[in-house]
């Protein structure tokens, strides 16, 4: 029990000095959004006028996650940093961000270059005119992205790229595997429906539920199988009737919750010691747990689970244009793409980086949760827009408010 205690701690340790409150760097959204949320369509790319400098200027800001930008300060072994800046000379500073909405505030008062947008900021960005479309042709990797994000509607719009995909993971459903058994859950009705669980108890105070607006779409993912009469195709675009339906299982789910949690390490700790049981999670506080010997495991249950995947995103009025367009080549190197795996047990954009890495280990993409990448939906923020001509579906600022109104009882 104490080495078991000791290894844990060991982990937590080393693990809180690169993490904070996003995760794998999934952001919890609680802040109102910005006006650009409800704008319905991109900007237009802008004219060419000129050819553009090829000159490196020397510099490089960055809004990221936090350990998303290593230069091996936390851990020597983790550093995509320097090298970067000794073969291109563009020194690299970083503004870390906690939230999505924090990045596009930050993209709305300019003076960054770059940043790592999550799906219900990237589109938040582009169609309030903050980012500026990418000329792919300046990234000779790009090819060499995963098919399935090259094309992404989190960071493509009418064809045009406004990104560089950088990383992904997904919302998994974490559960203790003293309390299952030779039964582990394979639906999310364990976090949603009261239920006697294998042990004998209820499920009731045992469970844990995201505290960030983007969770409506959990409820609704799982309404969308369960519930089929309800006619959801989409989790993140719900007519009005669909998105009371989600609230109201989010209500119902209320009665039978522990803790809403943001905080990874909070969450680990009620896993081990506050006797929870089950909840959505990230495959970072799951295999950090069970590689520490902790009794959890983790799944994607039946009806898929949603999931999260960060773009580099340009800024309209960048001043090292040069540079961010080296570094966002440099991002795609096999090497970065699967140190950043193994550094944050996500999934790498270019899937020759599983392997031969050292970090991220033969098995690594795999506990990553790389096999389940079809059933996952990938975050991206609500609008009006239904995406199929009608303009009824209930928008982001809704979601805020009425998650908000949910987790404090109303």
């Amino acid at each position: 029990m104490k080495k078991t205690a000791f290894n844990l701690l060991a982990l937590f340790v080393f693990a809180s000095l690169v993490l904070s409150a996003c995760g794998g760097a999934a952001p919890a959204d609680t802040a109102a959004p910005s006006a650009a949320t409800e704008a319905p369509a991109a900007t237009e790319a802008p004219a060419a006028t000129e050819a553009p400098s090829t000159e490196l200027e020397g510099a490089l800001s960055i809004v990221a996650w936090a350990g998303y930008i290593e230069r091996g300060e936390t851990d020597p072994a983790y550093d995509w940093v320097t090298d970067f800046e000794a073969q291109t000379g563009c020194l690299v500073s970083v503004k870390t961000a906690a939230t999505s909405d924090e990045m596009v505030a930050l993209m709305n008062e300019g003076g960054f270059d770059l940043v790592t947008a999550s799906g219900d900021a990237s589109n938040r960005l582009i169609s309030g005119g903050r980012v500026q479309p990418i000329d792919i042709s300046r990234i000779p990797s790009y090819d060499k992205i995963d098919p399935r994000l090259q094309d992404a509607p989190w960071h493509t719009v009418d064809g045009v790229h406004y990104g560089v995909p950088y990383s992904s993971g997904q919302n998994i459903l974490m559960y203790n595997t003293d309390v299952f058994g030779d039964t582990p859950p394979t639906s999310w009705s364990v976090v949603f429906e009261e239920t006697t669980l294998p042990d004998g108890a209820s499920n009731r105070g045992r469970i844990q539920a995201y505290d960030g607006p983007i969770y409506v779409a959990d409820a609704a993912l799982y309404l969308m199988y369960n519930q089929p009469e309800l006619g959801i195709t989409d989790p993140y675009a719900l007519t009005r009737d669909q998105f009371n339906a989600a609230i109201e299982l989010l209500r119902q789910q209320r009665t039978l919750i522990n803790r809403y949690w943001h905080d990874a390490f909070v969450q680990m700790d009620d896993f081990t010691n506050e006797g929870v049981a089950a909840s959505g999670s990230w495959p970072f506080q799951a295999n950090l747990l069970k590689f520490g010997g902790a009794p959890i495991d983790k799944v994607v249950p039946v009806e898929g689970a949603t999931g999260w995947a960060d773009t580099t995103m340009l800024h309209v009025d960048s001043e090292h244009v040069n540079c961010a367009y080296a570094w966002m080549e440099w991002s795609l190197n096999p090497k970065l793409q699967g140190d950043l795996a193994a550094w944050f047990q996500n999934i790498p954009v270019r899937l020759d980086a599983c392997e031969g890495n050292e970090l991220l280990g033969a098995d690594g993409c795999v506990n990553n949760g790389l096999n389940d990448f079809d059933k996952i939906q990938w975050w991206r923020t609500p609008t009006a827009d239904c995406g199929d001509g009608r303009m009824e579906c209930v928008p982001y600022h809704e979601w805020v408010t009425n998650y908000v109104a949910v987790i404090g009882g109303r």
